[in-house]
């Protein structure tokens, strides 16, 4: 286990206090992660995504 990494993103990312954070089972913590674990956009939706909220008026 990469303590150091799960911690600084339960502390840091998630803002769990340490109570909390070692209180979670393995499954808590992964669903907790769920939302930021996202795929990245891919060129084709940034497209989409640009031409829809163009930077020039």
């Amino acid at each position: 286990m990469n303590w150091p990494y799960l911690m600084s993103l339960g502390f840091g990312h998630l803002r769990l206090t340490p109570d909390v954070f070692w209180s979670m089972t393995p499954r808590e913590f992964r669903a907790a992660l769920t939302p930021y674990a996202a795929d990245p956009m891919n060129r084709v939706a940034f497209d989409r995504l640009a031409a829809q909220h163009p930077d020039t008026p």
